[in-house]
């Protein structure tokens, strides 16, 4: 229990409502360019005024070009999970390794009944959403060759072929609350997904608890299983919300924060007020000498804007906070349209520069505008061999790059 050392990643949930769509998106679109690791969206399909998650993920995927996505989380009764191991596997594909799954084993029974889906008590719903995580990854194990079997009591695979083949391992996050649903999370999950509306003092620790020992049961690292936190809409002070995201992170192994938003304002504070705070505390507190609590996070460490020492062994990339995005080696030509050679370079820093927090925030834009160009250029690459093989007319390939420039001007 307590720090489990992952990086800290933050997130947003967005209310699909249909009224609003267009609000929906930009929001989402807002949320990356605030520097935002991921968006979240609820997954009520029995709800009429709410848009489909599965299809607003796929639009949002198209505006964006770095943030993550997810359901948060999506309701197996009414999603088989044959089909929504494929529906997540194309997002990951269409979004180039932007796709991850929040997934729960189903509230609102009454509305799930009125769809056509089973009515589940607590203990057969969690029996059929591990099943259902069994299938989902034989359909995700694309490189076995033949057909994949599954003899369930909920779920059932009689030699279907897996894939299509994602882009990255893809999360199984699970939304889970009682004892045999968190051994659950321990056995087969990759994240533990709660609302931090639906817990009491002291159940992230003792969720924690279970989850390590039936991980360690399975035979899993406890510490490789991440742990994520609804919080709703945060509205604190911005220094005391990062002391206590600080504490969680620390004390309840905390790693993502997913906040909610229906307001620009708000959203992009949270990301340069709060966030940047959480990270700087949380990295001050790992590299205190041994034997010091780092769960006892002062007041002055939080938005302390002095640079954070490097941890041995720690690269530049760690320090800086990035990721650098890893070539993807298309070549379209053996001609190269510079000397390669000629490029000017530097040696990579050693412990002894440190970083600041801004520089760790200009780093990260670097690279997210580096991110944006690459997808502007696939997409245009993309419309010029449609036109080149004749599946695009003139016309239509005139309106795809209009709103390619209107989403530059956005």
């Amino acid at each position: 229990m307590g720090d489990y050392g992952h990086d800290l990643e933050f997130g947003v949930f967005v209310e699909p409502a249909a009224p609003s769509a267009d609000q929906v998106v930009a929001l989402s679109v807002l949320a990356e360019e605030a520097g935002y690791d991921l968006v979240t969206f609820n997954d009520h399909p029995y709800s009429p005024r709410l848009l489909d998650a599965s299809t607003l993920m796929s639009f949002v995927a198209a505006r964006t070009a770095r943030v993550r996505l997810a359901a948060n989380v999506a309701s197996l009764p009414l999603r088989p999970p044959a089909v929504l191991a494929q529906a997540v596997a194309s997002l990951d594909i269409l979004s180039h390794g932007r796709a991850e799954l929040g997934i729960g084993a189903g509230m609102a029974w009454d509305a799930i009944e009125a769809m056509g889906g089973r009515r589940l008590d607590p203990g057969t719903s969690v029996e059929a959403l591990e099943e259902g995580i069994h299938v989902i990854r034989e359909l995700w194990n694309a490189g076995e060759r033949g057909g994949v079997w599954f003899d369930g009591k909920h779920y059932r695979l009689a030699g279907a072929l897996p894939g299509p083949a994602q882009v990255h391992d893809i999360s199984i996050w699970v939304g889970a609350y009682k004892p045999r649903m968190l051994r659950l999370v321990g056995r087969l999950a990759d994240g533990w997904w709660p609302t931090i509306a639906g817990l009491k003092p002291g159940d992230l620790a003792a969720g924690n608890t279970v989850i390590d020992a039936a991980a360690t049961r399975a035979g899993r690292e406890p510490h490789a299983i991440r742990r994520l936190l609804n919080l709703g809409a945060v509205d604190a002070p911005a220094r005391e919300t990062a002391a206590e995201l600080a504490r969680l992170a620390l004390e309840d192994g905390i790693g993502t924060f997913i906040v909610t938003v229906n307001d620009p304002r708000p959203m992009a504070d949270f990301a340069s007020e709060v966030a940047p705070r959480v990270r700087e505390a949380v990295a001050q507190a790992r590299l205190r000498e041994p034997g010091v609590p780092p769960a006892k996070v002062e007041a002055a460490a939080v938005g302390s804007g002095a640079p954070v020492s490097a941890a041995p062994g720690e690269t530049e990339d760690e320090r800086l906070g990035v990721r650098p995005t890893p070539d993807e080696a298309i070549r379209l030509s053996d001609r190269a349209p510079w000397d390669d050679s000629t490029r000017p370079r530097r040696d990579r820093s050693g412990p002894e520069v440190n970083y600041t927090d801004q520089g760790r925030r200009a780093s990260k834009q670097l690279i997210e505008v580096h991110d944006l160009l690459r997808g502007e250029l696939s997409d245009l690459r993309g419309i010029l061999r449609q036109v080149r093989d004749e599946t695009m007319r003139a016309g239509d390939a005139r309106a795809a790059l209009n709103e390619m420039a209107l989403r530059q001007n956005d």
